[in-house]
């Protein structure tokens, strides 16, 4: 069964993209829920290294509209399969240097097990199936597509 609150959420875009940082104060304050006595995050940064290589910086592209279809999909999916009160999740998009955020996701539900498993399941879905392409580019000058999990 759908969640209803899934629906009056979405009005606030409850996946997007952002060319701008990440607020995580001003989402947490979106996901908080007085009813609720977990609540579980996520914040993936950019690091320094992958693979063996020095990361300079990282640049994201994606397909807008496919990527906000996909990504409210999933958390209505969330929704479906665990019992949450409130999901947000957001994607960079654009340049990004090392320790900007890149993905924030925020779960509230009742009790903790249901927030952690949802919040878990929208980012690995998430990392999965929206089309968000990640360039990274290495202090050697060289850059390259890293490929998804």
């Amino acid at each position: 069964m759908k969640s209803p609150f899934c629906h009056r959420l979405q009005e606030v875009e409850v996946f997007r993209l952002s060319e701008n940082p990440i607020n995580d104060n001003d989402l947490k304050k979106l996901t908080l829920d007085d009813e609720c006595g977990g609540f579980v995050c996520f914040e993936g940064w950019v690091r320094n290294h992958n693979q063996g290589k020095s990361v300079l910086k990282l640049a994201y592209e994606a397909y807008p509209k496919l990527a906000e279809k996909e990504g409210n999909q999933i958390i209505e999916e969330a929704f479906e399969k665990f019992a949450i009160k409130k999901a947000l999740c957001t994607h960079r998009i654009g340049t990004l240097a090392i320790g900007d955020m890149a993905v924030w996701v925020g779960v509230s539900a009742a009790h903790r097990d249901a927030a952690f498993k949802a919040c878990r399941y929208i980012l690995d879905e998430v990392k999965s199936r929206v089309p968000i392409w990640k360039n990274e580019h290495w202090t050697d000058g060289e850059s390259g597509w890293v490929e998804q999990e």
